[in-house]
């Protein structure tokens, strides 16, 4: 196997807080704007983005929540043994903007199946979609991020693993090839 590190570091750190600039340039105060972490992964990044939110922009208040979607995926019925996550999202998402978020976005079904699994919750004013890695290319279902931070041209073969430091002990992407 090979192992390409793409970011990780300063710019890891970077490129979290040039997310957060996009987002308060199209959100504001966040008064109408929710995070949405998709489990299991993107749970880290929205909590990562929340807090940087709030030293950027103190004593607004960022309402994070995290989504679980086992049940909604389309191909949860194929699994042997599904262990779900948790939801916890403990606030009104009725006519708010929602800003999903996940890790690595690749062919689209994730993002798909929190789109059915939010409904639950209400009805949002507007849904986009952050992504910290966007896999292009490889689409199963039209799906585009309204934030990106890093773009990875990669084949089928290949995977992108995003480390955090809450459980991996560091900030970091890999690009893991099979050296054949």
């Amino acid at each position: 196997m090979q192992n390409l590190t793409l970011l990780d570091g300063q710019k890891f750190q970077i490129t979290l807080q040039r997310l957060c600039r996009q987002l308060i340039e199209n959100h504001n105060d966040f008064s109408e704007s929710v995070l949405i972490g998709i489990q299991p992964r993107g749970i880290y990044l929205a909590k990562r983005i929340a807090e940087e939110l709030r030293k950027i922009l103190p004593g607004k208040t960022i309402l994070q929540g995290d989504l679980d979607i086992t049940f909604y995926r389309d191909d949860f019925r194929r699994r042997d043994q599904l262990v779900p996550n948790q939801t916890k999202i403990d606030f009104i998402i009725e006519n708010k903007k929602v800003i999903m978020m996940d890790d690595v976005l690749w062919t689209g079904r994730t993002i798909r199946a929190a789109m059915d699994a939010l409904q639950a919750f209400g009805r949002p004013e507007k849904i986009e979609l952050l992504a910290l890695v966007d896999r292009r290319y490889s689409r199963h279902i039209p799906v585009e991020a309204d934030y990106v931070g890093i773009e990875v041209d990669s084949i089928a073969s290949q995977k992108v693993v995003v480390s955090w430091i809450e459980t991996d002990g560091e900030d970091r992407i890999t690009l893991i090839s099979d050296a054949k």
